[in-house]
C-alpha cells in the first residue's frame, strides 16, 4: 500500500509540474524594451501614447505560436499593472524574425500577439512592436515579462520568459525666442568669417579713387556692404548722399543708367562685375553679390539701373538693391560689392572731389 501511495504522489507532482507549463521555461537572451516616438508623443513622456519595441532571442527551438507582455510594476512576484498604463488600444507595429501575427489587447496590462502556431529556429531574434500604448502616467521604471507559447492564444506550454525594464521620463522642454533681426553694415570691405559675412569685419568708409581724374581715363573706386535679416517681406536698401563735389564745384551725377564715357562729366555707380569696356582698370575689385542669389536662402540683388554690368546710375534715394530674387522675403547674409566711375571733361575745374554716402537697409517685418 505505501508503494502505490507513493506512487500516486509522484504522478501528481508530475501533473502539476507540466500544467504550470513555467518550470522548464529557457531565459530570452538580448531582450530589451525600446519607447518609440509615437504620432505627437515621445516615446518616454508620462502618459504618452507611444510605441513599445520589444527585442528578444529565443534560445529554444520549436513551435512558436504566440507572446505575451505582460506590465507590472516590479520585476518578479505579484504582478501589478504600472498606473496610467493603457494596452487595450495596442496594434501590431513592425515585426521580424518571427513573423504572422495579430494582436489580442483585451486584457489591460497583458496583450499578446498570436499567430497559427510554427517552429522557430533556436537562437533567432525576434522584433516585435506594440503601437498605440498609453505609458505610465507617473515617471520612473516598469518592467514586461515576456513568455512565449507553444501554442495560438497563450496556449499551449510556455517555452521561454524574459524581463525587461523601461522608464518614463520627465520631457525637458526648451523655449527660445528670434526676434526681429536686422544685420546691415558697410564699409570698404566686409569679409566672411567661415564662409559668412561678418560685419564685424567691416572697414572703414574712406575710399579713395585709383586715380587722378583725368579726361582720358576712368577712376573707379569700390566699398562693399553685407545684409540679412528675417522680415517677412525682406528688405530694400537706398543710397543717399550727394555727388562728387569740391566747393561749388561738382561732377555731374548720372540720372538715368548709362555706360562710361571718358571726357565727359560722369558719376555713378552699379553692384555688378564690370569689364574693361567700361574702364580701363575693371573687373579689378568689382564683384557680383556673393553668396548668389538662389530664390530661396540668399535673395538679395541689385535692383533696375544698378544691376547691368557696365552700366552706371546715381540718384540720390534710390533703391539700389532689395531681397526679393524669388519673392520678397528673408534671406540669409550677402555681400554687395559697389563699383563707383568718374569722368571728366577736359575743363572740369581742379580740386578734391568727396562725396559721403549713406546707404539705408529697410526691412519690413
Amino acid at each position: 500500500m505505501g508503494k502505490i501511495l507513493t506512487g500516486l504522489l509522484v504522478l501528481a507532482l508530475s501533473v502539476t509540474f507540466l500544467s504550470n507549463g513555467v518550470a522548464n521555461a529557457a531565459e530570452l537572451t538580448s531582450r530589451k524594451l525600446t519607447l518609440v516616438a509615437g504620432a505627437t508623443d515621445g516615446g518616454s513622456k508620462p502618459s504618452g501614447v507611444v510605441n513599445h519595441q520589444f527585442t528578444f532571442t529565443v534560445p529554444t527551438g520549436g513551435n512558436v505560436g504566440s507572446i505575451r507582455f505582460e506590465y507590472c510594476t516590479t520585476a518578479s512576484g505579484t504582478c501589478t499593472t504600472p498606473t496610467g498604463l493603457s494596452t487595450t488600444s495596442a496594434t501590431l507595429g513592425s515585426e521580424s524574425g518571427i513573423t504572422g501575427f495579430t494582436v489580442n489587447n483585451t486584457t489591460q496590462g497583458a496583450p499578446y500577439v498570436t499567430r497559427t502556431a510554427a517552429n522557430v529556429t533556436a537562437s533567432t531574434t525576434a522584433v516585435i512592436q506594440l503601437n498605440s500604448i498609453t505609458n505610465p502616467s507617473t515617471e520612473g521604471t516598469f518592467f514586461v515579462r515576456i513568455n512565449t507559447y507553444t501554442a495560438a492564444a497563450l496556449g499551449g506550454t510556455v517555452t521561454d520568459t524574459g524581463t525587461v525594464a523601461a522608464s518614463t521620463a520627465e520631457q525637458i522642454i526648451l523655449t527660445g525666442t528670434m526676434p526681429e533681426s536686422l544685420i546691415f553694415c558697410a564699409g570698404a570691405t566686409v569679409s566672411t568669417t567661415s564662409s559668412i559675412p561678418d560685419c564685424s569685419t567691416a572697414t572703414s568708409g574712406a575710399v579713395s579713387f585709383n586715380q587722378l581724374f583725368s579726361p582720358t581715363d576712368t577712376a573707379v573706386a569700390y566699398s562693399q556692404m553685407a545684409a540679412s535679416t528675417n522680415a517677412g517681406t525682406g528688405y530694400v536698401i537706398t543710397v543717399n548722399g550727394p555727388t562728387m563735389t569740391s566747393g561749388a564745384n561738382t561732377i555731374p551725377a548720372m540720372s538715368s543708367a548709362t555706360t562710361s564715357t571718358k571726357g565727359v562729366g560722369q558719376f555713378g555707380m552699379n553692384l555688378k562685375a564690370n569689364t574693361s569696356s567700361a574702364a580701363s582698370t575693371f573687373p579689378g575689385s568689382s564683384a557680383e553679390i556673393a553668396p548668389a542669389s538662389d530664390g530661396v536662402d540668399f535673395r538679395g540683388q541689385a535692383t533696375a539701373g544698378y544691376n547691368t554690368v557696365d552700366t552706371f546710375k546715381f540718384v540720390s534715394g534710390d533703391t539700389v538693391a532689395n531681397s526679393a530674387n524669388g519673392g520678397a522675403g528673408p534671406t540669409n547674409s550677402q555681400i554687395y560689392t559697389a563699383s563707383y566711375i568718374v569722368n571728366v571733361a577736359g575743363n572740369q575745374l581742379a580740386g578734391t572731389y568727396t562725396s559721403t554716402l549713406t546707404y539705408i537697409c529697410t526691412p519690413t517685418f
